[in-house]
């Protein structure tokens, strides 16, 4: 039996497993190697040169130390910035995360479309690109969050969080008139991998319910059509989880449903 296909996701700390999820579910016969950058979180912190110059050749020390079939760059921040580099430096085919602009405004009934996303991807031009290409006609706003990222990652660490810190965060994709359904924001692009540890509650904390748009499910089929699909599954396919800071994780129960149910090494 041929050894499994290894796939490599990269983010800059923990968001990156709820694209790594459905990359699993997908291909689950595959070897993951997880790579949080949380020596260098939260990208949204540091500048666009920062990131190109940090990025870029850690993923080539990367690429020469697990020899991955493929690499996702779960982070939509880096993503951004980062893949027309690694395309033209690397060989190894790449999937990244770009903010879902095109088919929430294809959704969106209202025409009220807001993209909640750190600081740095709210006002990169790529994101005012899918803009101008693809509104279709929505109004679209867009929110930085300066904290929301961070408070994903603390609350998957077992950390308290409260209510009114992630309220705080989604309050401004709410726009139009709240008792009026057919005028008020009805599609939240969640424009970071982080916010979806958050969904339930970002759901729960919603002024009104909303179409939350996450990217990961369309990162796993973009997988597949580049390394096809499952065979049989392979039982010695496994997963590892790398720390840039070097720090060893102590997550392993809170990691295991993004691996598949495997205990990440």
């Amino acid at each position: 039996m041929p050894a499994p296909p290894t796939i490599l996701v990269f983010d800059s700390g923990l968001g990156g497993l709820t694209v790594l999820r459905e990359i699993v579910a997908a291909r689950p016969d595959a070897h993951y190697v997880y790579v949080a950058d949380d020596a260098f979180f939260p990208y949204g912190h540091h500048g666009e040169a920062e990131i190109i110059d940090r990025v870029v050749p850690l993923i080539g020390e990367l690429i020469a130390t697990h020899e991955p079939d493929l690499v996702t760059i779960a982070c939509n921040t880096a993503s951004t910035l980062v893949m027309a580099h690694l395309r033209s430096a690397y060989t190894v085919p790449f999937v990244g995360t770009v903010p879902a602009i095109k088919p929430a405004c294809a959704s969106s009934k209202t025409k009220l479309v807001s993209v909640l996303g750190t600081k740095g991807t709210v006002k990169r031009e790529y994101t005012h690109g899918l803009i101008r290409d693809f509104a279709q006609g929505c109004q679209v706003t867009l929110v930085g969050s300066p904290e929301l990222a961070s408070l994903a990652e603390a609350a998957l660490s077992g950390d308290e969080v409260s209510d009114a810190d992630i309220s705080a965060e989604i309050a401004p994709c709410f726009v139009g008139k709240p008792a009026d359904a057919s005028m008020r924001t009805d599609t939240v692009v969640l424009a970071c991998t982080h916010y979806p540890l958050l969904l339930d509650r970002l759901a729960r904390l919603a002024p009104w319910p909303v179409a939350w748009i996450d990217p990961a499910p369309a990162i796993a089929r973009r997988v597949v059509d580049l390394i096809g699909k499952p065979g049989n599954v392979y039982d010695g396919a496994g997963a590892e989880m790398v720390f840039t800071s070097g720090r060893p994780h102590t997550l392993s129960q809170a990691l295991m449903p993004f691996f598949g149910g495997r205990v990440p090494a």
